[in-house]
């Protein structure tokens, strides 16, 4: 069999912890940033593990992992 390739969307947006879940950079903080109350931009910053039914979606574009 040949070997898989990873969707490169998916090397470029996410990264694998240790124990095998998914951090992902939050939606929402490109423009419009006035909209949003100060709170919302606080709580979204930096990244955050995404869920498990989300994670199983991801991993299957990453045969090898990352």
């Amino acid at each position: 069999m040949p070997k898989l390739k990873t969707k490169s969307g998916v090397k470029k947006r996410f990264k694998l912890t240790a124990t095998g879940k998914l951090k992902a950079g939050v939606a929402g903080k490109r423009h419009r940033l006035i909209n949003h109350s100060a709170k919302y931009i606080r709580q979204n910053r930096g990244t955050k593990v995404m869920s498990e039914a989300d994670t199983k979606i991801v991993k299957l574009w990453l045969p090898y992992g990352l």
